[in-house]
C-alpha cells in the first residue's frame, strides 16, 4: 500500500520526518523504489507531498487546539507542532499550498486555519519575533501575494487590502488570488511612483513596506506622503544585504532607521527576523503622530 498522503504538521512540508516531496513517512522521493513492486516512483512521492502538505495538512478535528494570538486576527494552532495560522476567508482554497487545519466546533460546524510559514513571510516572522503592534492596509512589495493572503484573513470581509507589485509575472499570481479575495486591490505597478496609482488608493490606516531596495526608506516616505493618515502606522522589513552589504547588519538598520526618523515617522520597536530570514530586521513605528500634551502645572 501506499503511504496516506501529506498528513503531516508544521511548515512547508516538513511532514513528519523530514522536508520536501514525501520525505517523511513515504521514505525519500522514491520511498520503496523498486522494493516491492511498486511503480519506480511511487511510494515517497504519495508520502509527504512536500510543500503543499496534501492539501489538508496537520490533521484537525479533536486533536488540535486554535487558541487566538495577541493579535486580533491571528491564531495558534497547537498540536503535535505549534502554527501561526490564520482563519481562511475563502474556506477550501489554498494559495500557495500551505497547509490548512479544520477544526470542529463544539456545535459541529469546521473553521478552517491557514498554516501562516514564517520562512515564506517576512510579516508572520516578525510575529513570531515578538513583534508588538500590527496594522495592515497598504501592502508594497506583495508579490505573489503569500502573505498578503495571510493579511486579507487577518482584515476580514470589512477590511481592505491594497496590494502594489512591480513584476508582472508575479503579479499575475497576485490577481488571481485577488479575484477569489474581494478584500484584495492588486494594483500591478511600480511603487517608486505613487502618483500613478493614486486614483485607486484612498488613505489608509497602515503601510506594510517589504520592497527589498537600497531606497526603500525613501519609497515608504513618498507613499505615505500619498496615503498614510497622521497617526497612521507603518511595518518595514529591512534587509540590510539590499542597502550596503559591505557594512554590517546592525549598522543598516541603525542608518535606515535615522532615515525614517528625518521623515517624520517615530519607530516603536525593531525586531530580527532570525533564524526565518537572514540580516532581516522589521521595525514598526507611527507617522506624523501628534504630541502629547503635557500637563498643565497644578
Amino acid at each position: 500500500m501506499r503511504p496516506p498522503r501529506g498528513r503531516g504538521g508544521g511548515f512547508r512540508g516538513r511532514g513528519d520526518g523530514g522536508r520536501g516531496r514525501g520525505r517523511g513517512g513515504g521514505g525519500g522521493r522514491g520511498g520503496d523504489r523498486g522494493g516491492s513492486g511498486m511503480k519506480p516512483r511511487g511510494g515517497g512521492r504519495g508520502g509527504g507531498r512536500g510543500r503543499g502538505g496534501g492539501r489538508g495538512g496537520m490533521k484537525g478535528g479533536s486533536k488540535v487546539v486554535v487558541e487566538p494570538h495577541r493579535h486580533e486576527g491571528v491564531f495558534v494552532a497547537k498540536g503535535k507542532e505549534d502554527a501561526l495560522v490564520t482563519k481562511n476567508m475563502v474556506p477550501g482554497e489554498a494559495v500557495y499550498n500551505e497547509k490548512r487545519i479544520a477544526v470542529q466546533n463544539e456545535d459541529g460546524t469546521k473553521v478552517e486555519y491557514r498554516v501562516w510559514n514564517p520562512f515564506r513571510s517576512k510579516l508572520a516572522a516578525a510575529i513570531l519575533g515578538g513583534v508588538d503592534n500590527i496594522w495592515i492596509v497598504l501592502y508594497l512589495g506583495a508579490a505573489s501575494g503569500t502573505t498578503v493572503s495571510h493579511v486579507s484573513d487577518v482584515v476580514g470581509p470589512n477590511g481592505v487590502v491594497y496590494a502594489v507589485e512591480f513584476s508582472h509575472r508575479s503579479g499575475r499570481d497576485l490577481v488571481n488570488m485577488a479575484k477569489k479575495r474581494t478584500n484584495v486591490i492588486p494594483i500591478i505597478e511600480d511603487a517608486r511612483h505613487p502618483a500613478k496609482y493614486r486614483m485607486l488608493v484612498g488613505m489608509v490606516d497602515v503601510i506594510f513596506s517589504d520592497v527589498a531596495q537600497p531606497d526603500q526608506a525613501r519609497i515608504l516616505a513618498l507613499n505615505a506622503s500619498y496615503f498614510l493618515k497622521a497617526g497612521g502606522h507603518f511595518v518595514i522589513s529591512i534587509k540590510a544585504n539590499c542597502i550596503d552589504s559591505t557594512v554590517p547588519a546592525e549598522a543598516v538598520f541603525q542608518s535606515e532607521v535615522k532615515k525614517l526618523q528625518q521623515e517624520q515617522f517615530k519607530p516603536f520597536e525593531q525586531v530580527t527576523l532570525e533564524p526565518f530570514e537572514r540580516d532581516h530586521a522589521c521595525v514598526v513605528g507611527g507617522y506624523r503622530m501628534p504630541k502629547k500634551q503635557k500637563a498643565g502645572a497644578a
